[in-house]
């Protein structure tokens, strides 16, 4: 039985083809502390950094009120990516460089009684001045990867799997920078290593390894971190033949040019040997 085009029954609606939708996770380097009612940057800079990501309250059923990944349905006539991206832009206003199709979730316990649905889970990485300050607006607002708050459907499981994904690619320099920026300090990177590892890196044995790498050059200018006196800022040196990320709406999102390192001199491939943790 049909009332208003929905299928009347479980049994009938569970035998239907899934809908298929698009969800976007979005990561980005903060602080270690927040207000806990504003969101704002706590003072306390001894903190490690931490992940963030931006979560959207959602306005209807099913889980009325909960949070939930920025996503949407697609369209006929929009790839799969331009679709990712309107999801993500009519919810927080992000404009991330690149989306990376990270992995596609099913199965018929996602739809909570409803239509079965599909989602294709697209992922970014963004730089501190995207994110305006981890700011809330309207139904959206930033959360410490540590400190998540229920979720709707199986959204924390996508975000394990993006946090996981994103662990075993961290010796890409480009990912990196991302995160901090063509150009940064040592102290900048360490704080990039701590929050995608979650633990705690001795950040002198840090430096030692990642100047002893050879792929990072100074460039000549020195950068002010609070209170810490000027530091060096360095860039990645390329190396010829190296992976890199290129990711645009419209692009092929894939990774071109060259094969994945694992040399232990590359970039990040030193740190790892104090994050056993996987």
């Amino acid at each position: 039985m049909t009332i208003s085009g929905v299928v009347g029954n479980v049994s009938e609606r569970r035998r239907r083809p899934p809908q298929v939708g698009v969800s976007v996770v979005i990561l980005a380097l903060g602080p270690g502390k927040t207000d806990s009612d504003s969101g704002a940057d706590d003072a306390d800079s001894s903190g490690r950094s931490r992940l963030w990501l931006p979560l959207v309250r959602r306005t209807k059923q099913p889980y009325l009120g909960d949070w939930a990944l920025p996503g949407g349905g697609l369209r006929a006539d929009l790839s799969l990516e331009r679709s990712a991206y309107l999801a993500l832009e009519s919810t927080t206003d992000l404009h991330p460089a690149y989306l990376e199709q990270l992995h596609t979730f099913g199965g018929p316990e996602r739809s909570h009684g409803g239509l079965p649905m599909v989602s294709i889970v697209y992922w970014a990485l963004v730089g501190r001045a995207e994110t305006r300050d981890f700011a809330p607006s309207d139904n959206v607002r930033w959360f410490a990867q540590d400190e998540l708050p229920p979720l709707a459907f199986d959204h924390r499981a996508i975000i394990d799997h993006a946090l996981q994904r994103l662990r075993e690619r961290i010796e890409y320099p480009d990912l990196v920078t991302r995160l901090v920026g063509p150009e940064f300090t040592l102290r900048q990177l360490h704080n990039v290593a701590e929050a995608v590892t979650g633990e705690d890196i001795d950040l002198a044995n840090f430096r030692r390894r990642m100047l002893a790498s050879g792929r990072l050059e100074e460039t000549g200018t020195k950068v002010r971190e609070g209170r810490q006196r000027p530091a060096a800022a360095y860039r990645y040196v390329p190396v010829p033949g190296e992976q890199r990320w290129s990711m645009t709406p419209d692009s092929a999102l894939s990774m071109t040019s060259g094969t994945r390192r694992d040399d232990p001199d590359d970039a990040l491939g030193p740190l790892m040997t104090d994050t056993p943790k996987r």
